[in-house]
């Protein structure tokens, strides 16, 4: 029998019979590796532990710990629960059913029945009943014709619109028991590794996202190898409820979101504004210091420029209608770049004067479906922290450092100590999906990865990430919850500068094209804000909290030396603000508890009698009395030192 080489992680190779499936080589390792074995990695891309491996390959298996162990945990539970739906509710039509980062859900149509708690509990008494018959996941291919006469047999709409979109396609069937689903895969060997299940949710979900479609039913679930980790991960959820940024936005006043002025379009109330600006003067000051240069560019701007630069073409879905201004069209600026360009070419550059580093909190407009809007996190308006630094080919790795440095201290800044990044590149399989030649595309390629070494960086490359005029390096946030959140980015572009004639006069006397570096250390504030609330819970670092300290008075009879001391906190900049309501002090202290305010100050005869203050912390409670001088130079440290501390 023929034979290949595989691989393993380590680096070590070793032959194999051509056929060996990821189970095979999991059990010749250890019985105990396959027991635990999820599913395998081969060449970058999870596949069953069943599937037959034919060529050479690089292999990893895959356990519960990792993201593609998780991924076809999940899947498969995805359809488990379908298996169970079509069993209990007979003629069900299936729309899609992906693993998602905490689970998985199904979106189906079940006619007129809407479904209620106890549809939901005998599910999952019918999924742990097929879990405990332990059927196979089996694997099959079909024609596209026989796909399509399946399923219209089935008289299943959603399939055959799926199936419509993968004309050409060889097709993936995916069998247990007597149910039978169209998919890619990857899936685990049975069913019985499924053990711990939770259905928690319904939710309406448009079919595809567009409110044009119809209405389906969403239900959300979580699947894991034990009941201690279902429990946990049970916990989590009612934890991210109590952080919920929309509800902690609302009751805190930070944002507002309101139909009369449009979904995905935050109004920014004072207390939230506080946050945006203290974040921009950051990294302004930041920026400042290495060498940026702050610039302002409109709303909008004529659609010839996003032709030029492929925005247009390449998110036209995504972008809003353009507007007709007498003989010329006008677009709600989809991204910064094309307006940074035109500034860059204003005028003559000589070699001498790169790197030039432009930056710009600019503000842009993506049309997202309504079902996709989320708070803060999905919007149709959002500003950028947006850079672009125009180099020479031999400044671009260290700028690049540069750039990575400089996200690093933002989020050490702010607490996000656990992050990874991915180098997001593009997929050569389908390269009509970006611009520009091979080879720009290659030495791009090749810088991303020399800086992400160069700076240390703990990365995994996503295959098919990437923009569609570079690759970027993605920074990969995981929170106090364990949830993953993209936020910062660094994309190195050798397309645009062709796209728009950039040039600089070098040494040479010649005509050359600069490198641009796309970066974004926020990636935008809308939705790194409405992380840092859920974050923090919305108990923010000192510097950051909207109102930092509240002066409290016992009685009416103190309250000029409670302005006293509200007059000298606020001359010193510390947002302060003075409680003159005529109420019990336990009830203010309660009141301002709520507000997460870091500091109440208290004050009666007794620290007006010795000139101190008494303090209370958030969630420490009193802290004792404390010289007002003493306090100050206190909070005025904690606050330079931007300290996630009090």
């Amino acid at each position: 029998m023929p034979k290949i080489a595989i691989t393993f992680p380590d680096g070590s190779s070793k032959q194999f019979d051509e056929g060996v499936t990821g189970l095979q080589i999991a059990e010749g390792i250890s019985k105990g590796l396959a027991r635990e074995a999820l599913a395998v990695e081969v060449n970058g891309e999870v596949w069953d532990l069943n599937r037959k491996i034919v060529m050479d390959a690089s292999l990893k298996i895959l356990k519960w710990n990792d993201d593609g162990g998780k991924y076809a945990f999940w899947h498969s539970s995805a359809h488990l629960m379908a298996a169970a739906i079509e069993l209990l509710f007979p003629g069900t039509k299936f729309g899609i059913g992906p693993p998602i980062e905490t689970g998985f859900y199904y979106d189906i149509d079940l006619g007129d029945h809407t479904l209620t708690g106890d549809d939901l509990r005998k599910i999952e008494e019918k999924m742990v009943e097929l879990s405990a018959k332990d059927d196979p996941y089996v694997r099959e291919e079909k024609t596209w014709e026989d796909a399509v006469l399946y399923f219209k047999e089935k008289k299943d709409p959603y399939k055959i619109e799926l199936l419509e979109e993968l004309k050409g396609q060889t097709i993936t069937f995916y069998h247990s028991g007597d149910f039978t689903d169209l998919c890619y895969g990857p899936h685990l060997p049975s069913t019985g590794r499924i053990k711990a299940i939770k259905l928690l949710s319904v939710a309406g979900a448009y079919w595809r996202g567009s409110e044009k479609n119809k209405m389906l039913q969403r239900i959300y679930g979580a699947t894991f190898p034990t009941k201690q980790e279902l429990d946990q991960h049970i916990f989590r959820l009612e934890e991210a409820k109590r952080r919920d940024h929309r509800k902690l936005g609302q009751e805190l006043e930070l944002f507002l979101l309101t139909p009369k002025v449009g979904g995905g379009l935050p109004l920014w109330l004072p207390k939230g504004t506080v946050i945006r600006e203290e974040l921009e003067t950051f990294l302004r000051t930041e920026q400042k210091k290495r060498g940026y240069l702050s610039v302002v560019t409109p709303h909008i701007g004529n659609i010839d420029l996003y032709k030029t630069s492929g925005h247009y073409p390449y998110y036209k879905d995504s972008q809003f209608t353009p507007v007709k201004v007498e003989d010329e069209e006008y677009l709600l600026k989809p991204m910064n770049c094309p307006h940074h360009f035109q500034i860059y070419a204003s005028k003559p550059r000589s070699y001498r004067d790169l790197p030039v580093r432009l930056a710009e909190f600019g503000t842009c407009y993506r049309y997202e479906q309504s079902g996709e809007l989320n708070g803060l996190v999905r919007v149709r308006a959002f500003t950028v922290d947006d850079s672009h630094m125009f180099v020479r080919q031999d400044q671009l790795k260290e700028e690049l450092i540069g750039v990575i440095d400089l996200i690093k201290i933002v989020f050490d800044t702010l607490g996000f100590s656990d992050f990874k990044t991915r180098l997001s590149f593009r997929d050569p399989k389908n390269k009509e999906k970006y611009g520009g030649e091979d080879s720009l595309w290659i030495q791009a390629e090749k810088d991303i990865k020399e800086a992400a070494d160069e700076a240390k960086l703990n990365y995994f490359i996503g295959i098919g990430e990437a923009a569609f005029y570079g690759p970027k390096i993605d920074f990969i946030v995981r929170d106090v919850l364990g949830r993953n959140w993209q936020l910062g980015t660094v994309q190195v572009d050798y397309v645009m500068p062709e796209r728009f004639d950039l040039e600089y006069t070098g040494a040479d006397g010649q005509k050359h094209r600069p490198v641009v570096i796309h970066r974004a250390p926020f990636g935008s504030l809308e939705r790194f804000i409405g992380v840092l609330i859920e974050h923090f819970a919305a108990e923010f670092p000192l510097w950051l909290a909207p109102v930092q300290a509240a002066v409290l008075s016992i009685t009416d009879q103190y309250f000029d030396y409670a302005t006293q001391v509200f007059e000298e906190l606020k001359k010193a900049g510390i947002r302060v603000e003075l409680d003159d309501r005529n109420e019990k002090i336990g009830y203010k202290i309660r009141d301002w508890e709520l507000k997460k305010v870091p500091y109440m100050l208290v004050v009666g005869e007794k620290e007006r009698a010795a000139n101190t203050i008494s303090v209370r912390q958030h969630k420490k409670g009193d802290l004792g009395a404390m010289g007002r001088d003493t306090f100050l130079a206190k909070i005025l440290d904690t606050i330079q030192h931007k300290s996630l501390t009090l």
